[in-house]
């Protein structure tokens, strides 16, 4: 691992990819979260980074390198975080999987292949990016990695999931974008009137499950219903 200043207010510690990496992130950003007495503003995790910033009034880049080394002893024998396993229905039929027929036949597979290759995995949140609440899943099948459309849509809708290169992905809202898109989840991701607005986490894991349009109908219109209420 490596400590760099990235920025006054910043400091970037870099880590060699490895098995369990973005579990042991976790635990490591709850750990300086919670028992660094420093004035720490906001740590956020990357595939394999850390940067934490802090307020450089309070503070100095080598006092809290120096607390961070401290705290990295203890580093290896932390705790993993398992994070919550969500359920996650999707609707795969033409209407919403626009990509889906493309994605099959440049790999040689049926729709009904992807579908199963692509609900099989259990996926970890490795960080949340992009827009607010879009989950970067980690644990797809490498056999439906597929390059990013080479132009892309200037409007993908809310729940979309979507493939771009080794990764999956869900479109909390709608925005443009270049993935290829097979599906669509009727599940909300955001509720910005809720004291936590995002429904993922990093670490948490979530398992895709295929479900009919009739059924997507009907989950949406209860989600629309009830998600400014929901305690996620």
């Amino acid at each position: 691992m490596h400590l760099q200043s990235i920025a006054e207010h910043a400091i970037l510690i870099s880590f060699q990819d490895e098995k369990d990496l973005s579990s042991k992130l976790i635990s490591y950003k709850k750990e300086i979260t919670n028992h660094t007495n420093l004035p720490i503003i906001e740590v956020v995790i990357g595939y394999c980074t850390i940067t934490i910033y802090f307020d450089p009034f309070k503070t100095t880049h080598q006092q809290l390198k120096m607390k961070l080394q401290e705290r990295m002893k203890s580093f290896d024998v932390l705790k993993k975080e398992q994070g919550t396993v969500h359920q996650i229905p999707v609707c795969y039929e033409e209407i919403f999987g626009s990509d889906l027929s493309t994605l099959a036949a440049k790999h040689n597979f049926s729709i009904e292949e992807v579908i199963e290759r692509h609900t099989r995995p259990i996926y970890r949140v490795a960080f949340l990016g992009f827009s607010p609440g879009f989950p970067f899943l980690m644990g797809m099948d490498q056999s439906l990695s597929t390059d990013r459309k080479d132009k892309p849509r200037l409007e993908v809708m809310e729940g979309s999931v979507g493939i771009a290169g080794a990764q999956t992905g869900i479109y909390p809202s709608s925005s443009p974008g270049g993935w290829n898109i097979i599906g669509r989840t009727p599940i909300s991701l955001l509720s910005f009137r809720n004291n936590k607005p995002t429904l993922f986490q990093p670490g948490d894991q979530l398992k895709f499950y295929a479900i009919f349009k009739s059924e997507f109908d009907r989950i949406y219109q209860e989600e629309r219903n009830t998600h400014v209420n929901r305690d996620y």
